[in-house]
């Protein structure tokens, strides 16, 4: 792809040309004007040219792809960008090569007050358990060392940091010898993340955004919360993405509203809504999502936060002021209670009101067919991350050990939330799983279980437009006249349109079909490498050497 040397903003005029511009408005378009920061034309490459003299810049696309941004609609900012450019232990391979990253790194940075790392997964370590205080001890030499599981739900800590809070021996999830959960972990999180700098986390949430920008996202949703960062965590972030060129942020505040005083207190952090990680309960890795049954590899049920009437007051005061809620939950049990809370909110303020307020549901794993239907009903948006089911499910991941293979089959129902027509917007939940949104579609067409898939088409709509429309915004997320220029350009191979009652069979775009074609994210083939990504109509990545 070659372009003028002409700077780029959402002032000028510029024509995009000689490549493929995935757009409803002309399946079969090749170029594209972008004026004053949104789309002006779609259309073919001999009609570009009328327009070729009137535009400020040319960029000749020399075959490229041009798609709409992506949107992840579940991001950890700044926790992602610490683990970008701090202590990741996703790699790890065993116990013992987890301890030895630990001491390596605990040993490069001698000026860090508080170790902050992440990724661990002890169910793909030989030896099936986390570190114990003492091993994690001795690999820290005495440091104050945090590292949350991959799930975020539970942590091992050092005996240093737990010196620094010592009300957690008192807390709910504290366990001498294992790791922490709960209060006891919330409280351990915020002292940990509270010796983080301004500076530090102004670098991680730039990292974390140039990152984003470099992968075609040109939005995320933050969500953000007193048990997951701070007020000042959030605020700073707002602000850095509306300072500075790159991907937008929408903020979302996990905290109760129990009226308007408390709706306001939310607008006035710059939240979009009261929503996002307000926990109903914890993660089916960490054993404290919500069931019905029992886990099959542990005792208990796991645990819930929120209960039906809790849910249907904040539901409630949220649609009463004019703000969207929602809620992180998993298991059956805990979604369960989402329903109900919510029928409980539709009956006091109106159903139509609570489906017109887009009320949305983080993860929303377990659902049943009872649940996927109210879903519907209640007009509830399902914000999901189908990379979990890429890293942990099938006959033999996490989930089947941790609720059998039967249970474990249920999860993630893509193709049945689309059929009752329940909205989706797909996420990554990073630093969770790793920003990929390519990935990410490949992830929900090739789900695990044969059932659940969706087309590449339906995916790739769930992670762009899908994504604007759980934020209340329905003109955004596709390339037509009029829309924001949110666009990204690709280096891909030859497009496909994907069989619609056929997950795995392809074929050439053929132009009998009207349809618009997208790359071919078979297994194993390569993703399409972002050449350019663009906010706004203003450039916020360009890949080197292009």
């Amino acid at each position: 792809m070659t372009e003028s040397t002409a700077p780029q903003s959402e002032h000028r005029t510029v024509l995009l040309r000689g490549g493929d511009v995935h757009s409803p408005a002309d399946p079969f378009a090749t170029a594209m004007v972008v004026e004053r920061g949104h789309v002006a034309w779609v259309g073919s490459e001999g009609a570009a040219d009328a327009f070729a003299s009137g535009v400020d810049e040319v960029i000749d696309l020399d075959g490229a792809l041009v798609t709409p941004a992506f949107t992840d609609a579940h991001v950890h900012t700044t926790s992602t960008g610490l683990a970008l450019t701090g202590l990741d232990l996703s790699g790890a391979g065993t116990l013992t090569e987890a301890l030895d990253l630990v001491r390596s790194y605990v040993a490069a940075h001698p000026a860090d007050r508080v170790v902050l790392g992440h990724g661990w997964d002890a169910t793909r370590w030989p030896e099936q358990r986390p570190p114990t205080r003492a091993e994690l001890d001795a690999a820290a030499g005495g440091r104050a060392v945090y590292l949350p599981r991959i799930d975020v739900h539970s942590a091992v800590v050092t005996t240093a940091l737990l010196d620094l809070v010592p009300r957690a021996a008192s807390l709910a999830g504290y366990r001498p010898d294992a790791p922490l959960t709960g209060a006891a972990h919330h409280a351990v999180r915020a002292a940990a993340h509270g010796a983080v700098s301004p500076r530090q986390r102004a670098d991680a949430q730039r990292a974390a955004l140039a990152h984003a920008a470099s992968l075609g996202i040109g939005t995320v949703h933050e969500c953000g919360g007193p048990d997951i960062s701070d007020e000042e965590d959030f605020t700073s972030l707002l602000k850095l993405a509306a300072g500075e060129p790159g991907p937008r942020v929408f903020g979302y505040w996990a905290e109760q509203v129990g009226g308007e005083k408390d709706a306001r207190r939310i607008r006035e952090l710059g939240a979009v809504g009261a929503a996002g990680d307000l926990f109903v309960d914890g993660s089916l890795g960490s054993h404290t999502a919500c069931l019905h049954e029992p886990y099959a590899d542990a005792p208990g049920s796991g645990a819930a936060h929120l209960d039906a009437r809790q849910i249907a007051a904040h539901v409630a005061a949220c649609t009463e002021a004019g703000l969207q809620a929602g809620f992180h939950a998993i298991g059956d049990a805990a979604l369960t209670a989402v329903v109900d809370g919510t029928r409980a909110a539709a009956e006091k303020v109106g159903l139509g009101r609570v489906r017109a307020a887009r009320h949305r549901v983080e993860h929303a794993e377990m659902l049943t067919p009872e649940t996927v239907a109210a879903f519907a009903e209640l007009g509830l948006t399902a914000s999901v991350q189908p990379a979990f089911d890429a890293a942990w499910g099938g006959e033999e991941g996490m989930y089947a050990r941790r609720l059998g293979a039967g249970r474990a089959r249920t999860l993630n129902p893509y193709a049945a939330l689309l059929r009752a027509g329940v909205p989706l917007a797909f996420g990554s939940d990073s630093p969770v799983t790793p920003l990929d949104p390519w990935g990410t579609v490949r992830a929900a067409a090739f789900h695990r279980t044969l059932e659940h898939r969706i087309s590449v088409r339906a995916g790739f709509t769930a992670h762009t437009r899908g994504g604007w429309r759980a934020v209340g915004r329905d003109d955004a997320g596709t390339l037509v006249p009029g829309a924001p220029a949110d666009y990204a350009v690709w280096r891909t191979e030859e497009l496909v349109v994907q069989a619609p009652d056929d997950r795995v069979a392809r074929w050439s775009t053929d132009p009998r079909s009207g349809t618009p074609g997208l790359p071919d994210l078979s297994p194993g083939g390569e993703l399409p490498v972002c050449l350019r990504t663009v906010v706004f109509g203003q450039t916020v990545y360009v890949r080197p050497n292009e």
